[in-house]
């Protein structure tokens, strides 16, 4: 019973392991969804930083949902689109690989590609003087790596209806809007009343506002309301990312 439970295993783990290679053997994809965070993060949170060491770690709980939403976006967004048209998933779906293994192994190196760009991220805010405990830093970990399933649902659910190069502009368009929205790369506050209204429906806001938690900043609303939005908003992204996997021929 072991050993056929190893085997479906060592697929998931042998497919996960296969779609990180490819990725960080894709220049163009792993530079600038790796090393553009972090770049973000050390001009304005740490070389022009002029509110110390409270203002670099403020910026790193927001810069890190930041880091999630590129690998997430971009690799599945473009990532599927592009395997979508060459006919690949097609492949895979008509082959004796496990059901879901192919989304797990995208999940997996995306999490992956974000874990890298988060360790960059980490290393810049500790040389800018951020110092957390332990179980600070463990949360905030943990709410910058969740952050990529959502994202990574929005991005599987436009790659599986969009060809190669509506799913980059899109990829783009959100990474972009998910930002500013969001509140990553500045508070709200600053921006019109009606962006910060339509900020509320974005899962970028929200879990910025959990990683701020998570490092002692009040949220702008309860924590509770945050995580049950976070909840809300998967269900919704998940129910569209199976809707396009079924529109995708077997």
């Amino acid at each position: 019973m072991a050993t056929a439970l190893a085997r479906p295993l060592g697929v998931f783990a042998r497919e996960s392991v296969a779609e990180l290679l490819k990725n960080l053997r894709l220049p163009q994809f792993a530079l600038p969804t790796i090393i553009t965070p972090a770049v973000f993060y050390g001009l304005f949170a740490i070389a022009l930083n002029q509110g110390g060491p409270e203002a670099t770690a403020y910026s790193l709980a927001t810069f890190g949902v930041f880091a999630a939403t590129g690998p997430a976006l971009f690799g599945f967004g473009a990532g599927v689109a592009v395997e979508r048209e060459s006919g690949l998933i097609e492949l895979k779906r008509v082959s004796p690989l496990p059901a879901g293994a192919y989304i797990v192994a995208k999940l997996v190196s995306a999490g992956a590609m974000a874990a890298l760009a988060l360790t960059l991220i980490y290393g810049l805010a500790v040389i800018g003087g951020v110092r957390f405990a332990a179980g600070v830093w463990a949360m905030l970990v943990a709410v910058h790596l969740l952050s990529v399933v959502p994202f990574a649902l929005i991005g599987f659910a436009v790659g599986m209806r969009m060809g190669a190069k509506g799913a980059i502009a899109a990829a783009n368009a959100f990474y972009l809007g998910f930002s500013i929205l969001g509140g990553l790369w500045m508070p709200i506050s600053i921006l019109p009343s009606w962006m910060q209204h339509a900020a509320w429906a974005t899962p970028s806001f929200h879990l910025g506002q959990l990683a701020l938690a998570a490092i002692g900043v009040p949220p702008q609303g309860s924590i509770v309301a945050h995580m049950a939005a976070i909840v809300g908003i998967t269900i919704v992204l998940a129910w569209l990312a199976l809707g396009g996997w079924r529109r995708s021929p077997a």
